[in-house]
């Protein structure tokens, strides 16, 4: 470390303790665990009913689940483009294309889409969302080294940042990651660290849960230390317990923290957001109060009473059609039934009224849940449109948070990766590049470092991105003659085409082949003065536009080979 900083377990702990007394002071820490609890149906924690009914009625998770399933619904698809007078003599295409194909790559292996609803997840009902990735050395990669990039979520309780009054993470002095992990798991990383003093590695509690009797004999409270060293501009990383050093500080080479962070609503000088469940909870309570004292009149006053004279009769009888025995006097006068107490239909009124303005102020109305009756198609979609506007700032946000995630990727690939064998059979076109001695298809990550690229994330709901709608077009312009075959399969998305990359190598063989004197053009491959080929009415022998174009439409209705995030 260049900035002369050097980390300590004992100053890394007050940094950990620090972070600890700011979430109790300003009660986030029984904020996230009260929602929670409400949020999978323990409405009633630490409430003395003393018997009485406790139902829940629980439209939190509902209201929750479907506003995450609706905004993470869409198609997503990370793009990165060259800046303008950017690489020097690199070819920019040939870059973004690799770029573009680890994407799909890495979020296919990482399931981001389900990291995606789980991170939503824990917004809602948290008020915050973190993705953590690293460099698994150990990962199997498909090439002669190992190592991938991993991305996890992990809670908001368990991250503390150096600044909490900013919640950009890239302005961060620094940030701290705790785990719990298993104590022998711990001890034998630190012994792989050179670890001197292993039995300085103890089990230990959960400093975020003093209340609580969490002892555990085979859990250890784990730290990670992240900061900017202000020479490098790196980020480096320390780890280690309450009392011991699990692996000195390093220099992971990343520009960038590995972090990325979402609020579902932002609080002014707090780090920490405000959860969509947290202004709900008062309206769950109320509900469940009144469907209590509903169920508590109808068990005592909804069943009919009977009123009779014990003076005449000792001993009332229920059995069916028993005898009951009357000494002397009117038989009408010795008992009289007492009707139920009738409940007013205005607490039931009350109820619904109340559900479903929640419902309809957080855009779940019942169009959009799909309990409405479908007569008119067109005003249905309207009102679904219009119930997905309050929504619409968090899914900005989200969509925000994963370009941020794809920054960090570009980051990992060009410190980790090296120079590695593309996958001919995607995006990337094959080329021969030099690697020492060799000549064979292989890219140098490495120039990520030199270049900027921009990135764009292409959504289905946003932006009406559709790979259907773009085969369509190559379609019509094939069958028009306005593209060749080779410009339509370059264009053709992955997965389409079975080895596309072959199909594309014996085409290109053959239009080299035809620019010699004395060869013919094949069709499809265009003239050398760059115009297209006469259709096949003017070449006897040839094949239609309509009939090659018919061979591929066979050829795109297989079921695609690698579908990557759609």
């Amino acid at each position: 470390m260049k900035n002369g900083y050097s980390p300590t377990v004992s100053g890394v702990w007050k940094d950990f303790e620090k972070g600890l007394a700011f979430n109790v002071q300003t009660g986030f820490s029984d904020t996230v665990q009260t929602n929670e609890n409400f949020f999978i149906g323990k409405q009633w924690e630490g409430v003395l009913s003393n018997g009485l009914p406790t139902p829940v009625f629980n439209f939190l998770k509902r209201v929750v689940l479907f506003t995450v399933a609706g905004i993470t619904s869409s198609c997503v698809k990370m793009q990165a483009s060259a800046m303008p007078d950017d690489g020097g003599s690199l070819d920019m295409g040939e870059v973004t294309d690799t770029v573009n194909h680890e994407f799909e790559r890495l979020f296919e292996e990482n399931k981001l889409l389900m990291l995606m609803r789980e991170l939503l997840r824990n917004t809602a009902v948290d008020g915050d969302g973190c993705t953590y990735t690293y460099w698994d050395p150990d990962a199997p990669s498909g090439q002669f080294c190992s190592g991938a990039v991993v991305t996890e979520v992990i809670e908001n309780s368990r991250v503390f940042f150096g600044n909490t009054s900013d919640r950009r993470v890239e302005r961060q002095p620094y940030i701290l990651i705790m785990s719990r992990e298993m104590t022998d798991d711990v001890r034998a990383r630190a012994k792989k660290n050179g670890c001197a003093d292993l039995e300085m590695v103890k089990s230990d509690t959960d400093e975020r849960k003093p209340d609580q009797n969490n002892a555990q004999d085979e859990l250890t409270t784990v730290l990670l230390k992240l900061w900017r060293d202000s020479d490098t501009g790196t980020i480096w990383c320390y780890e280690c317990t309450k009392n011991a050093e699990i692996r000195k500080a390093w220099d992971t080479g990343l520009t960038r923290y590995p972090i990325t962070w979402l609020n579902w609503d932002y609080v002014q000088d707090s780090y920490h957001g405000q959860a969509m469940v947290t202004g709900l909870i008062p309206n769950q309570i109320f509900i469940n109060k009144l469907y209590a004292m509903s169920m508590i009149s109808l068990m005592t006053t909804a069943y009919p009473k009977i009123v009779y004279d014990k003076t005449r009769v000792s001993k009332w009888d229920n059995r069916v059609g028993a005898a009951i025995p009357v000494q002397g006097g009117d038989v009408n006068s010795v008992a009289r039934i007492i009707d139920p107490a009738q409940i007013s239909p205005q607490i039931a009124q009350f109820i619904q009224m109340a559900k479903e303005d929640t419902l309809s102020a957080l855009g779940a109305t019942s169009v959009a849940l799909g309990d409405a009756r479908p007569d008119n198609t067109s005003a249905i979609i309207a009102l679904q449109k219009a119930a997905a506007v309050p929504n619409e700032l968090t899914r900005q946000n989200l969509y925000q948070n994963l370009e941020d995630l794809g920054r960090i990727y570009i980051d990992f690939m060009g410190e980790y990766y090296g120079t590695r064998r593309l996958d001919t059979a995607g995006t990337v076109k094959q080329s021969t590049r030099p690697v020492g001695n060799l000549q064979s298809p292989f890219f140098n990550f490495d120039v990520l470092k030199t270049i900027n690229l921009s990135l764009k994330l292409d959504v289905g709901a946003s932006s009406y991105w559709s790979e259907i709608a773009a085969m369509q077009t190559l379609d019509n312009l094939l069958m028009r003659g306005k593209i060749d075959l080779i410009d339509y399969l370059e264009r053709v998305p992955d997965g389409y085409i079975i080895k596309k990359q072959e199909l594309l190598d014996k085409l290109e063989s053959a239009k080299a082949g035809a620019a010699q004197p004395g060869m013919t053009a094949p069709f499809g491959m265009g003239n050398t003065a760059g115009a297209m080929v006469q259709p096949a009415m003017s070449r006897p022998g040839m094949p239609t536009i309509g009939a090659q174009a018919e061979q591929l439409q066979q050829l795109l209705q297989r079921p695609p080979t690698a579908p990557g995030l759609r």
